[in-house]
């Protein structure tokens, strides 16, 4: 029986010596696969905080191919991307290391829209309104929603905080990023009213079973649990943003991800230097940061066009 590979690297390492022993690649194929395959491992760690095949799905590869088109790539280099994920995710079917391939049925990313899709502040307000706060569930939804777009982490750094891990004195959030690298970051005093009315009002049902006993799980340390008390999910957490997206009336594509995109370049456009922003996102590589600018750059064009008499 195959053993799944820790991480992602070890997949592509795998696949690239099956293509060079058992299908007699050419070194400038193998180049070229190896290349696109590194990128993608990159972005998924640096970005999303995926290291497992098994935690790849569909969207987070579709999110992949924008952050690849709102980089600049050609058309044609995104679908040799495409194709490459999808022969890679063959291989990691064919070898049992994931049940499905989730590039099969990746489309290319909408080429007309020339700038990362981030939400506008309005469809921010309304997504931060939507959960409400008449259940604990709702109380809880607002606090997380509240706390990623305040501090910019990755979903799988907001899901892995513990109860520790937010200093209400300074502030500040305490995560620990890709290469188990620590990070604080800044959270705002709406965030910080909503994270201290969800511990107070919230977390404490949430943690009891329905006689009151405290329950006994794994997520007893973690800052956001489910309704059965458990640490909350990337999935599951990716589940609820869509339903008050939906709630909200916001039609463009959402995800997790999408907040982190508005938080960085709403910073920038109200006059955030880019290396603090890129402190706050924990990008070791501030080139990662810069796609942001370009979207701030853009837009302020686009209000020139739109409103200068001689533009």
């Amino acid at each position: 029986m195959t053993t799944t590979p820790t991480t992602l690297a070890q997949t592509v390492e795998r696949f690239l010596r099956h293509l060079r022993l058992e299908r007699n690649m050419s070194t400038n194929t193998l180049t070229a696969y190896g290349r696109d395959l590194l990128r993608m491992v990159r972005y998924m760690q640096d970005e999303m905080g995926v290291e497992r095949p098994e935690d790849l799905d569909r969207e987070l590869l579709h999110e992949y191919l924008v952050a690849l088109r709102d980089s600049g790539l050609q058309p044609r280099s995104i679908a040799r991307h495409m194709s490459t994920l999808r022969t890679w995710g063959h291989y990691l079917v064919d070898r049992a290391l994931i049940e499905e391939n989730p590039a099969t049925l990746l489309d290319m990313p909408k080429l007309e829209q020339d700038l990362p899709d981030v939400l506008t502040t309005a469809e921010v307000e309304r997504l931060l309104a939507a959960p409400g706060t008449v259940t604990e569930r709702a109380v809880r939804d607002t606090a997380m929603l509240e706390t990623l777009y305040a501090t910019g982490l990755r979903v799988s750094e907001l899901v892995n905080l513990t109860l520790t891990d937010v200093d209400f004195d300074r502030g500040v959030v305490r995560c620990m990023g890709k290469g188990r690298k620590e990070r604080l970051v800044p959270i705002g005093e709406v965030a910080r009213a909503k994270l201290l009315g969800y511990l107070a009002e919230a977390r404490p049902s949430l943690s009891r079973t329905a006689n009151g006993r405290a329950r006994r799980t794994a997520g007893s340390q973690a800052l956001f649990i489910t309704s059965q008390g458990k640490a909350m999910t990337r999935q599951g957490f990716w589940k609820l943003v869509k339903r008050h997206a939906m709630t909200a009336g916001i039609d463009k594509p959402i995800s997790p991800h999408k907040l982190r995109h508005s938080f960085a370049t709403h910073l920038l456009a109200g006059g955030a230097d880019l290396r603090a922003v890129q402190a706050m996102l924990g990008h070791a590589d501030i080139g990662t940061t810069q796609i942001y600018t370009h979207v701030h750059r853009e837009r302020l064009r686009e209000i020139y066009d739109r409103f200068h008499p001689r533009a």
